[in-house]
């Protein structure tokens, strides 16, 4: 089992206030030989739809001296887990959490743009003293 992020506990209660279930603490992805670990899987009811939706979290601090070297390896890990769940459970969408501290250091620059416009990443972004969602970005 993988160590938590600093912000797993932080984001887990996010979610919850935000109305979200949490179903998988964390979510397992078992491949042939492998199992990967996605921070959280969680779901709410679609209340017009009379359905659930489901995500995937993947919860990263950023905390390293690079946050571009912190980017390219969350890129490539929500990149990974991005196409595993599409095949194996095609219906949850993965999101990367950050702090809102984080989005404006690294996704309000260049390079997290790019990313956020082409639609290569989705965010969450989270205020990590009010244990609260600021902004979901499909």
């Amino acid at each position: 089992m993988p160590a938590k992020d600093i912000y797993h506990d932080t984001v887990k209660a996010a979610l919850i206030k935000d109305g979200w279930t949490i179903t998988h603490d964390p979510l397992t992805l078992r491949l042939t030989r492998k199992k990967l670990y996605i921070d959280l899987g969680a779901e709410r009811l679609i209340a017009a739809q009379r359905d659930t939706e489901q995500i995937a979290v993947e919860v990263k601090s950023f905390t390293r001296a690079s946050d571009m070297k912190d980017l390219e390896d969350a890129l490539g890990q929500f990149v990974l887990y991005t196409h595993l769940l599409s095949r194996y459970d095609p219906n949850r969408k993965l999101y990367l959490a950050v702090t809102d501290s984080v989005y404006q250091s690294v996704f309000e620059e260049e390079a997290g743009e790019i990313l956020l416009q082409d639609g290569v990443i989705r965010l969450i972004t989270f205020n990590a003293k009010q244990e609260e969602i600021v902004q979901w970005i499909p």
